[in-house]
């Protein structure tokens, strides 16, 4: 019994393929300017043209929010030994407040300003000019490299007065609220996926793509302009921010969603919303492991058919017990 409530998480591959071919449609659709908007995969320019080419020498400050974790991290590049990149990087975590989260979009970036102000103290930078690197991994649309308009929040964020803004204006207005000086330029990135692959171009390892599966799920990847109908010209590549988190938002996996994948998604802060990284992402994998304990309870498979209140209380089994475990 036990191994046929599980067998239900195995995709034959005609089913993964059928979402595959599904997912390359919406992808395609996303980057026609006809289509672009019905779209489930919104394939957002990033107007990012090329990869780390081996001038760039210096300290930069790289900022990164996506999860409940906010990211400030010194970067110094210089040439190392037979005239290759030197990478070395001091960074500390900061864990976002939950009232930072859902409150109003002033709180969560002047939190964010208070965590590199403190930064900058403990490393003796406050007095240097740094170039500022923004990986802000939500939905947005660029309008320039520097400036992006929060489409919608994913991820358990929901601060107000954020969506529809531009988000690089939210930091620097907090920045200067709070007098920090020294920072520079603050172009924006559009997500995890893109620090990756900066990250690893650093590191010399030649890619043209870069997925990633963290708290959420997102991909970015080099495309060729002509393909790139949101903004004009045809020569060159851009790098295009897949935000495929969002596919399945226009049916397209409803025969696939579970009984758990449903809960998760009625009772999280935006229903209907990023189906696909509600189904893999680790934000929500923990919930959907709780879930399929009640079921074994239920069935009287486990526990000796009794739940623990804990158990049966949404969101107390972390995705992190699930490593811890195995």
């Amino acid at each position: 019994q036990v191994e046929q409530i599980l067998a239900e998480f195995r995709l034959k591959e005609e089913d993964l393929k059928k979402v595959m071919y599904r997912m390359q449609k919406e992808m395609d659709r996303g980057l026609k300017l006809e289509t672009h908007e019905e779209a489930s995969v919104k394939m957002l320019p990033t107007y990012v043209r090329s990869t780390p080419e081996g001038s760039e020498v210096g300290d930069f400050l790289s900022l990164d929010l996506g999860g409940t974790n906010f990211r400030v991290m010194l970067v110094k590049v210089g040439e190392g030994e037979e005239g290759q990149w030197k990478v070395k990087t001091k960074h500390q975590m900061y864990s976002i407040p939950e009232d930072a989260m859902t409150g109003t979009a002033e709180m969560l970036f002047d939190y964010i300003s208070e965590c590199i102000s403190d930064f900058l103290d403990k490393h003796q930078m406050k007095h240097k000019k740094l170039p500022l690197g923004f990986t802000f991994s939500f939905p947005v649309r660029h309008e320039d490299i520097d400036k992006g308009i929060l489409l919608n929040w994913t991820k358990g964020f929901k601060a107000s007065g954020a969506e529809g803004n531009n988000v690089v204006g939210l930091l620097r207005d907090a920045i200067k609220r709070r007098g920090v000086r020294a920072l520079g330029f603050i172009p924006i990135g559009l997500g995890g996926p893109w620090g990756v692959f900066v990250g690893l171009s650093l590191s010399q390892c030649p890619s043209h793509g870069r997925f990633l599966a963290g708290t959420g799920c997102n991909a970015c990847y080099m495309e060729e302009m002509h393909n790139v109908e949101l903004v004009e010209g045809d020569e060159g590549r851009m790098c295009v921010n897949t935000e495929w988190g969002a596919f399945g938002a226009s049916g397209e996996l409803d025969e696939f969603l579970l009984e758990y994948d449903r809960v998760v998604d009625e009772t999280s802060l935006n229903p209907g919303q990023q189906l696909y990284e509600k189904i893999i992402g680790g934000k929500y994998m923990g919930e959907i492991v709780r879930l399929v304990l009640l079921k074994l309870v239920d069935e009287n498979l486990l526990f000796n058919g009794e739940a623990s209140e804990k158990l049966k209380t949404r969101g107390t089994f972390e995705t992190r017990f699930m490593s811890q475990i195995e």
